[in-house]
């Protein structure tokens, strides 16, 4: 562990040293969860990777030229770390893999939308996108705006990278639910 943090310690001041004032998103990626469970206890996670992510993440935003939020990936039932992504430094956590376990958006936006951004989570890519109907798009994705968007801290994105199965009405569906409820005022 100390190795790859040194490792990506060195990428990264060579990256912003390239990029300069011109970056607002900085983004790591593992992922810490599957779908029903965390790849490791919390308190594994807690000793063996927190103090290297608080390590790394404080880097980051030291070195910056100028002010940047960490984006951190990870697919899964995160929820018991994101008080640990938090306290690394985590400003942004994507996706909100809406149909892993204890990934409840309201719940989520209650427990954590004061501290860090959800940028995902807009309609579940799993079965509702594919496989649901135009109507059943359009109801996931108004009930997630409705569950993160209240506030700020919500940035619309499916839950993942949208696949070939799906119909390019429940594409349209998505958008225009989007376009109509996803409003920022």
């Amino acid at each position: 562990m100390d190795k790859i943090t040194e490792l990506k310690m060195r990428y990264w001041a060579k990256a912003l040293e390239a990029v300069g004032g011109n970056v607002l998103l900085v983004s790591e990626a593992d992922d810490l969860a599957s779908q029903q469970s965390l790849l490791c206890s919390p308190d594994l996670y807690r000793s063996m990777i927190h103090p290297y992510h608080k390590k790394l993440f404080s880097f980051i935003k030291t070195k910056a030229q100028s002010p940047v939020h960490i984006f951190y990936h990870s697919c899964g039932a995160v929820k018991p770390l994101i008080p640990l992504l938090i306290e690394e430094g985590v400003d942004v956590l994507n996706p909100v893999q809406v149909s892993a376990r204890d990934m409840d958006t309201q719940t989520l936006k209650r427990e954590f939308g004061r501290d860090i951004t959800f940028w995902g989570g807009g309609v579940d890519t799993q079965q509702v996108l594919p496989t649901g109907s135009p109507h059943e798009v359009r109801e996931e994705v108004r009930r997630r705006i409705g569950d993160l968007a209240p506030g700020g801290g919500f940035v619309f994105a499916a839950v993942h990278n949208v696949q070939s199965d799906v119909p390019p009405e429940n594409f349209m569906a998505m958008w225009e639910t989007l376009q109509e409820f996803g409003v920022s005022t």
